[in-house]
């Protein structure tokens, strides 16, 4: 026959909460042996003043769990679709800049699709280093050396509050720029740190549109993207 636990004597010291508990989790059988008890229990119902039985009790744990789980499955179902519709936007988007032909109003046609595709208020636009033929665009000039170090500086996308930043003044409307994200352009290489080319500058007049906690994955695919299409132009 099985040796089962017993509790403390209560000669040699009072039995604690700890000990029924502990004596409950090493005797498993107890309430197959007692289980008149199951109903006999009378417990606080969370959600009334009325007492339940242990096992009506035990249910409804096990029904909020369940919910809980409903819920956290119900997210993740919304998150996977919000990613699919992301990525075919992106699809999208690519897709728009490898038919385009004409290196003049590429930059344009980048900053425009973004907006587009993505629901971004302003976007705007730099490149610098490019062949002779660009350099007299407007995408090409206003750009001091030190909003070209910066953007080196930069290894990965930049997001966070206006801070004065000079790429604001690329914007359509910079007084209206709360958040922003910033996307170097650079052609990247096997090893360090490709000098960038460009910048890519995402504005919202929400100021958890861009916040500096998100994650930047996915800009930074936009970054690359973009990188290789403006890549004729140098």
């Amino acid at each position: 026959m099985p040796n089962t636990p017993h509790l403390p004597s209560a000669i040699g010291s009072p039995i604690t909460e700890d000990d029924i508990a502990n004596y409950l989790a090493n005797t498993p059988d107890f309430f197959e042996r007692h289980a008149e008890l199951l109903s006999a229990v009378q417990l606080a119902s969370p959600h009334s003043q009325r007492a339940v039985s242990l096992q009506e009790r035990q249910a409804t744990l096990l029904r909020e769990k369940i919910r809980m789980l409903e819920q956290r499955i119900m997210d993740m179902i919304r998150n996977v679709n919000d990613n699919m519709a992301l990525s075919d936007k992106l699809l999208l988007w690519a897709r728009t800049l490898f038919l385009h032909h004409e290196p003049n109003t590429l930059p344009q046609l980048i900053a425009d699709e973004i907006a587009s595709q993505f629901a971004v208020p302003q976007v705007g636009i730099k490149v610098w280093g490019v062949a002779a033929a660009y350099a007299g665009q407007a995408f090409a000039q206003g750009v001091s050396e030190d909003a070209k170090l910066f953007a080196t500086s930069l290894t990965e996308p930049f997001c966070g509050v206006n801070t004065g930043l000079e790429a604001i003044n690329w914007l359509p409307d910079p007084q209206a720029a709360v958040s922003l994200a910033i996307l170097p352009l650079r052609l990247s290489q096997s090893s360090g740190v490709t000098p960038a080319f460009g910048l890519l500058v995402l504005a919202s007049p929400d100021a958890q549109r861009f916040n500096s906690t998100m994650g930047t994955d996915f800009l930074a695919r936009i970054a690359d993207l973009a990188s290789a299409a403006l890549s004729p132009l140098r």
